[in-house]
């Protein structure tokens, strides 16, 4: 077959003979770095080989052939086209009738009129097709003797030479629609009317979008039939020609087999490992691997180590068979302990840092020492200071078991005790569970995160590096499919691979000796890279829990401080001053108030025996506008 223009060729294709394997002869490029444009493959080389599995009509371009104005139609346009003779047209019957003399085709001869056209018998509408077998004369005028088929009969009509048009030679076939005239071979190029466009005559310039598969090419091309390049057909002499179609991990995840499935590595995705196990080295171009299905798991829990080195992060699958104990929570704030709280699930906490609450203004904001024990009720809202509404966790203190026996008729009146979410106390889980739970128990009990320690390996992999540490927290379940895989050259070694985060590039190899019936058993815990895991703990589903909030910032003294800036005196020689009563009334009451927000981060001075701290600070050490200083004896006895 010769080179043809490519819009040619899709327009003369039968789609019954897909597929087609076409060799392009000239090729085109846009630009050079422009690979597509708007999806479609833009840049083909002089002797590509391409596979054409699918034709798509996409538009058709109407054009006026008089003016070379243009419209689009869409493909499913429901309007009708007639076939016209020729584009010309003829002001009256006799002009029309004179050039079919002097033509080689006489009459009879099929016609149209560009207007209704009223005679006595019936109104012919526009572009109705009318067939003129004859000129005789009739009531002393000469006419033309006209047919006009109306289906199940047909009307003769006399109709004067003088009729004025403008008329239109047309073929006498039946009207057919868009893709009735797009599929007809004899009908491509021709003119057409058609009474629900505004002009005389027509002609279709159909534009497809062609579905084909290329060499090395992981997912179907589409090019447009406008492409400016010429392709041959070499469909009878590419029978031994094999199309390799790269996958995706995720491909073949999305596919659900067949397995198992024997593959070679065409590329690895760029970035730091995931992994720290040894097989993450052997993932490089051209190792051939065994995909044995999807993993039994459905998933994993995300677990850090606790102690004083570094902490390691590790995956670990729900099949993991070790033993695993609770430890108590710690909870640096209020805030962590609501975020804590489950409904129908009491919690209790002891109290691990003395903290001094706001007694003079909110004397349900009480004072925690070190050994008070709580239990965490729920959110609540107290009035505060600067006239806002503080949001608090409501608590209630609880006696040792033993107090709690003696103490019988006040247990119906608990102390209840309001903590601002800013609260910066400390507080450990009351705990008395020494039973020993499955991973899969203890995730279906107890919602994440959660404090364990594992007190039995798991006996299908004895290097469990878990039981090692002195604790674990769980934090995040992770329930993304894996695949597990075993390297060809080790079929031994065999691991799970998340799609979702590696994933590899791999054809399906031939000629390689078949998969092992069974994979090996896979190990349930596998380390994570620190880079890869502060990653993972960015994405929606594991995301850290967010900061509690700030407490309110006092007004006091930082208004103190401009306006003793402003004066020319500092704040230590206003304090210095003998005549008190001088001092703005306004500044005298508010400074009991920060030295009281204050005095909670000095928790082991107790605020009753009268002493204070020389130099306090912010819990907030960013808050560098709060200026405190030493208070004198008589300047606090006078406040």
């Amino acid at each position: 077959m010769e080179a043809v223009p490519l819009e040619d060729f899709v327009r003369a294709l039968d789609p019954a003979s897909l597929p087609r394997v076409l060799r392009v002869c000239s090729g085109v490029y846009f630009e050079g770095s422009i690979y597509e444009i708007s999806g479609s493959e833009c840049c083909l080389s002089t002797g590509d080989l391409i596979k054409v599995t699918q034709v798509h009509l996409q538009k058709v371009i109407c054009e006026d052939p008089t003016t070379g104005q243009t419209m689009e139609l869409a493909p499913n346009f429901q309007g009708y086209f007639c076939r016209l003779t020729s584009p010309q047209s003829y002001r009256t019957l006799e002009e029309l009738v004179s050039a079919a003399a002097h033509s080689s085709k006489k009459l009879p001869i099929c016609f149209s009129s560009t207007h209704s056209i009223t005679t006595e018998a019936k109104v012919v509408p526009e572009d109705q097709p009318l067939i003129l077998e004859a000129v005789e004369m009739h009531l002393g005028i000469r006419c033309a003797r006209c047919i006009l088929d109306m289906g199940d009969q047909q009307v003769i009509l006399y109709l004067p030479l003088s009729q004025k048009g403008p008329f239109r030679k047309c073929e006498p076939s039946t009207p057919l629609t868009l893709l009735q005239t797009l599929q007809d071979p004899a009908l491509r190029g021709l003119a057409f009317t058609c009474p629900t466009l505004p002009w005389c005559s027509l002609i279709l310039r159909p534009q497809y979008e062609i579905q084909a598969i290329m060499h090395m090419r992981r997912t179907i091309v589409k090019i447009p039939s406008t492409l400016e390049v010429d392709v041959e057909d070499v469909t009878a002499s590419s029978q031994h020609v094999s199309f390799i179609k790269p996958l995706l991990l995720s491909d073949v995840l999305a596919q659900e087999g067949p397995f198992p499935l024997p593959v070679e590595i065409l590329e690895v995705p760029e970035g730091p490992p995931i992994f720290l196990s040894p097989w993450v080295g052997s993932l490089r171009k051209g190792q051939r691997l065994c995909i044995h299905g999807l993993a039994s798991a459905p998933w994993r829990v995300l677990a850090s180590s606790k102690g004083r080195k570094m902490p390691r992060h590790f995956l670990v699958s729900r099949a993991y068979q070790g033993k695993l104990r609770r430890r108590p929570r710690e909870f640096p704030t209020a805030y962590d302990l609501l975020g804590a709280l489950q409904p129908g699930q009491p919690l209790r906490v002891v109290v691990t840092k003395d903290c001094e609450g706001e007694v003079e203004e909110h004397p349900e904001f009480a004072s925690l020492a070190v050994g008070d024990r709580l239990e965490a009720l729920g959110f609540g809202q107290a009035y505060g200071a600067q006239g806002k509404d503080l949001d608090v966790l409501i608590c209630q203190r609880t006696r040792e078991q033993a107090e709690e026996d003696e103490c019988e008729e006040e247990a119906e009146d608990q102390e209840q005790i309001l903590l601002p979410l800013y609260f910066p106390g400390g507080f450990v889980e009351e705990m008395n569970d020494g039973r020993r739970y499955s991973l899969a128990d203890l995730t279906a009990q107890f919602s994440l995160p959660c404090e364990v320690k594992v007190v039995a390996k798991d006996t299908s992999h004895p290097a469990d590096p878990l039981a090692s540490f002195p604790g674990l927290r769980l934090e995040e379940k992770i329930t993304d499919p894996f695949l597990v895989v075993s390297l060809d050259s080790e079929p031994g070694m065999c691991f799970e691979i998340p799609p979702q985060w590696l994933d590899l590039t791999v054809v399906e190899a031939e000629g390689q000796p078949g998969c092992p019936a069974g994979s090996p058993p896979v190990a349930t815990v596998e380390e994570l890279t620190d880079a890869f895991y502060y990653r993972l703990r960015k994405l929606p589903a594991c995301e850290i829990q967010a900061p509690p909030p700030r407490p309110p910032k006092s007004q006091g003294l930082s208004e103190q401080k401009r306006q003793s800036k402003e004066g020319g005196v500092q704040s230590s020689q206003v304090l210095e001053l003998p005549h008190l009563p001088q001092l703005p009334k306004s500044k005298v009451e508010t400074l009991p108030n920060v030295i009281k927000d204050n005095l909670s981060v000095y928790s082991k001075i107790p605020a009753h025996k009268g002493l204070r701290p020389t130099k306090p600070k912010t819990c907030y050490p960013d808050e560098d506008e709060h200026d405190y200083e030493e208070i004198p004896e008589n300047f606090r006895k006078t406040i």
